[in-house]
Order: C-alpha cells, then structure tokens, then sequence
C-alpha cells in the first residue's frame, strides 16, 4: 500500500494479482507461439525445480507439525526460490552457459501463475506456512472495512 502502512486492501491485492495475470498472458502467449521450439526437459525442470527446493520442503513440514508451525528455514526457501530477482539471476546463468531459448518462458509463468492465479507472494514469518487467516488480521481487516464504510456514509451527506 505504502511505506509505511505495509498491507494490501482486497482491491490492490486484485489488482496486484492483475498485474501479474497480465506478465502470465504474454508469457504463455509467447511459450505457445513457440511450441514446437521449446526443449522439455530444460523447461520442466525449470518450472518444477523452484517448488521442489522452495515450496515441497515446508509443505512437508507443516503437514508433519502438529500445530502446523515450520522452521524459519522454510519460510527463507521459499521466498528465495520464489523471488523475481533470484530466478532473474538463475536465467541469466542460463543464457550464459547454454544460450537462448522458449523453455526459459516456463519462469515467469511459473512466477507469475503463483501470483495471479493462487495470490501467493512472499511468505512472512509472522503469518501460518500454509495460507490461513489469522484471528488479529481478520479483526483488522473488520476494523478498517467500519472506518471506510463510515466514510462513505459522510461523502454520501455532503
């Protein structure tokens, strides 16, 4: 939202995830134009490497916790193996090493369909591993939909 009040409304949270849907579209616009050019085993590994170092571990932790609580660890791969600025880094290499090509598309359609499509960003330490509600943001959110509600009730008179 800004600096300093560093939370989403549902509204930007949408239109975040829009703007993500946007990159996913162009992104497999391009992966589909390209078809027949694209290395499979290159690019199911790339699409499938960064959920199983980021996201398969911590998963696997949280069903075998039994208050559902995951080492910070977890929480680090995740957002690691998920960054933009970690997979940027990851396809430079590649370019570098083995040249251009359509399967490195499989990147930021993974990141961005993680974002557009299931609204997973970065995972912080202060909220479940596991997507959950929690009681005091709930009360929050409640809090500041009243106050905007309440708002609008005042432009509504003048």
């Amino acid at each position: 939202m800004d600096s300093l009040n560093r939370f989403e409304s549902k509204t930007t949270h949408r239109l975040i995830r829009l703007e993500y849907g946007v990159g996913l579209a162009v992104s497999l616009a391009l992966f589909a134009l390209h078809l027949d050019e694209v290395r499979w085993l290159p690019a199911i590994f790339l699409f499938a490497y960064i959920d199983v170092i980021g996201y398969l571990p911590g998963l696997i932790a949280h069903h075998r916790s039994e208050d559902g609580e995951v080492a910070r660890v977890y929480y680090v791969l995740y957002n690691v193996m998920h960054s933009v600025t970690t997979q940027s880094v990851v396809v430079g290499l590649w370019l570098l090493v083995y040249g251009f090509e359509w399967a490195l598309l499989v990147v930021p359609i993974h990141l961005c369909g993680d974002r557009a499509l299931f609204g997973n960003f970065m995972r912080t330490f202060y909220a479940p591993f596991e997507p959950k509600k929690l009681p005091a943001f709930a009360e929050f959110e409640r809090t500041l939909t009243d106050r905007t509600a309440r708002g609008a009730e005042t432009l509504e008179r003048i």
